[in-house]
């Protein structure tokens, strides 16, 4: 849900004076590793289209002599099991993909990563970095695409109706009435099953705009009882009115996403919006393609009145990373890292569709499957002040789960705003 040509690559000349990329300090000791800097790496990475630009940036790095490593594409289901069997043996990789945040937690207390040079920092773009820090120390770096949430909308529904997308929480609440009268679902959202997740996008949200990103800092870092911030209530009583209002409809619960979801809701004009993650233009792509060219809309989540969060921070997705371990050859994963934001990577991720966090990557945007929505979405992240990760990978799966299916009691009537802070607080003893 989160993440969707072979060419000649010709990697940069690696500069003897580069300012170092690893460090031990922190993290782990370099192991057994150190006496054999420039050995063979194990890369794990995750399965998906991204695959051949890294492939290719595997090769090209490999005939330069500074090293060697050796790629293993894994497929999504089972790779954290996988990684998390690997990293508690005498066989971790050298080097693996993640999602940052809550993922590499254990792995950073047990000493299993190396500690990454912040010099590294000035390459992408500071919204994209939190989510590869654990305790303040940088653990991973960017190798994937940004997938920040926002609206999407229906332009023909919205022109139909002569309504403009919201640029406040109370042109949102307007639309919800105007839409309810036109017979449309304000906004689709998949309440069904395991789909909580798009739920809690609307929670991420109006906690950060009423609050500011550092509640959820400050639980995330621990401090749990950060739950019991008005902010949360709310969040929750703003949800409740949304779902009272006939915002999402009254059948919401049984709504899916996936074929006939949210996607087929919005692109078929009988949702008008959905908050949704970046991915959601190429699902529209691949789906309603005549919808995505034509009719597709996108806009910023709205300001909330009276909220003291910056207008402009963003959730979602900041990224994924690539983390080093303590087994890897130190100076064959240090010099491999700097492929992440050389101009050949940046453009073969473009090509890709996605949308790179280097600084060097709006200059390759031109080329982008559709430059403006590239644009937009590299922009809302570079003038973010802050991007908090999605909750449930910044908790990790032990808190993160069982906050979905609080979430998803909320909107589903199963529980109260108060009851719903009573036993988000209960999850954690």
């Amino acid at each position: 849900m989160r993440n969707r040509r072979s060419r000649k690559w010709a990697f940069t000349t690696l500069v003897a004076s580069a300012t170092l990329l690893i460090g031990a300090a922190g993290c782990g000791s370099a192991g057994s590793s150190a006496s054999t800097p420039n050995g063979s790496v194990q890369f794990w990475t995750l399965q998906d289209p991204t695959n051949t630009v890294q492939q290719a940036a595997v090769d090209s790095f490999n005939s330069t002599g500074h090293g060697k490593v050796t790629m293993s594409v894994i497929a999504t289901d089972g790779f954290k099991d996988k990684l998390r069997t690997a990293m508690g043996s005498s066989h971790m990789p050298g080097m693996f993909f993640n999602w940052g945040g809550g993922s590499l937690n254990d792995y950073v207390r047990a000493g299993k990563l190396v500690q990454l040079d912040a010099g590294l920092e000035s390459r992408f773009l500071p919204a994209a970095m939190q989510a590869g820090k654990v305790d303040g120390k940088l653990v991973g770096i960017p190798c994937r695409g940004t997938q920040p949430v926002f609206l999407f909308y229906n332009k023909k529904v919205f022109a139909d109706t002569g309504a403009q997308p919201p640029k406040t929480w109370s042109d949102l609440t307007n639309l919800v009435q105007v839409f309810k009268g036109k017979g449309v679902t304000p906004f689709a959202v998949a309440g069904n099953g395991t789909d909580s997740w798009t739920e809690l996008m609307w929670i991420e949200y109006l906690v950060d705009r009423l609050a500011g990103p550092d509640l959820f800092k400050k639980i995330q870092a621990g401090d749990w009882s950060q739950w019991k911030d008005p902010a949360v209530l709310k969040t929750a009583q703003m949800v409740r009115q949304l779902v009272d209002g006939g915002a999402f409809g009254t059948k919401f619960g049984s709504v899916g996403y996936g074929a006939g979801g949210t996607s087929t809701l919005l692109a078929k004009g009988k949702a008008a919006m959905v908050l949704m993650g970046s991915w959601e233009y190429a699902t529209q792509q691949s789906s309603n393609p005549g919808f995505a060219k034509q009719d597709l809309g996108y806009v910023p989540f709205p300001t909330v009145e009276g909220g003291k969060g910056d207008p402009a921070d963003v959730v979602g997705n900041p990224t994924n990373y690539i983390s080093v371990t303590t087994s890897a050859a130190q100076q064959t994963a240090k010099d491999f890292l700097q492929t992440t934001y050389s101009d050949t990577y940046v453009r073969g991720l473009v090509q890709k569709g996605e949308v790179p966090v280097t600084v060097n990557a709006e200059q390759a945007l031109a080329k982008a499957p559709d430059p403006a929505y590239a644009k937009f979405q590299y922009d809302l992240v570079r003038k973010a002040p802050y991007f908090t990760q999605s909750w449930d990978q910044a908790l990790g799966l032990t808190l993160g789960t069982p906050l979905l299916t609080e979430i998803q009691k909320l909107f589903n009537g199963q529980s109260t705003p108060e009851r719903f802070v009573s036993a988000v607080l209960a999850l954690k003893h």
